[in-house]
């Protein structure tokens, strides 16, 4: 029982993990080197990592999505989906793609006369699923040395386990108040009913052993 408690706790805590990890947003300082539109192919098991800001996308099989390609500074390539994401989840309520887009031609750059900028954006980048995080902006910096300071990510994070933590000790106060006496209650219950059937099995026990001596 023990062993299924913790499997369930690590599993929850794995799953919140995971969602804040895909919907809190990242920053990467990177140098843009190219920009495209392709079609996609919208899978039913991988859907959920597309935005879906229209309706009509949930009955569509396919559409056109503009990309972001970039090479970090470290030589490693990085691309970008970039979707508006309307009112819908997570809540960024990004409606700007064709600004980025037009942001993003602009900042184009080579190896020989690089120009850095740092990325916004959330998700995951996944060649075998082919999913791409979602850039939310871009904004240029003097180098890829630059620091970048997650403030909104500290904060929230902070909110968040403090809410997580206030949560806790009050269901802890409320379970040692009142759950944890019923269950005292009942256990001392089971237990009464418990010695009463040995007690009746033993004056049973004892009738029939008297009456055998008899």
């Amino acid at each position: 029982m023990v062993y299924a408690k913790w499997a369930i706790i690590v599993v929850f805590w794995a799953t919140v993990g995971a969602i804040l990890h895909y919907a809190l947003p990242q920053h990467d300082i990177v140098r843009i080197v190219n920009t495209y539109e392709e079609r996609q192919d919208l899978n039913d098991w991988t859907r959920m990592f597309w935005s879906e800001p229209e309706d009509q996308s949930t009955n569509l099989s396919s559409r056109d999505v503009q990309f972001i390609q970039a090479v970090r500074a470290n030589g490693k390539p990085i691309v970008y989906r970039n979707e508006d994401t309307g009112w819908g989840w997570p809540p960024y309520f990004k409606f700007d793609t064709a600004n980025l887009y037009t942001e993003a031609n602009d900042a184009i750059s080579s190896k020989d006369d690089p120009e850095w900028v740092v990325v916004t954006h959330y998700g995951w980048r996944n060649e075998f699923l082919s999913i791409f995080p979602n850039a939310i902006s871009i904004k240029h910096v003097e180098g890829p040395d630059v620091r970048i300071i997650p403030w909104f990510n500290i904060v929230f994070l902070t909110v968040f386990f403090g809410l997580v933590w206030a949560i806790w000790v009050r269901w802890r106060r409320f379970r040692e108040a009142r759950i944890d006496p019923l269950l005292e209650q009942a256990e001392d219950g089971l237990y009464a009913v418990g010695d009463a059937i040995e007690e009746r099995r033993s004056g049973l026990r004892r009738w029939w052993e008297g009456r055998k001596s008899k």
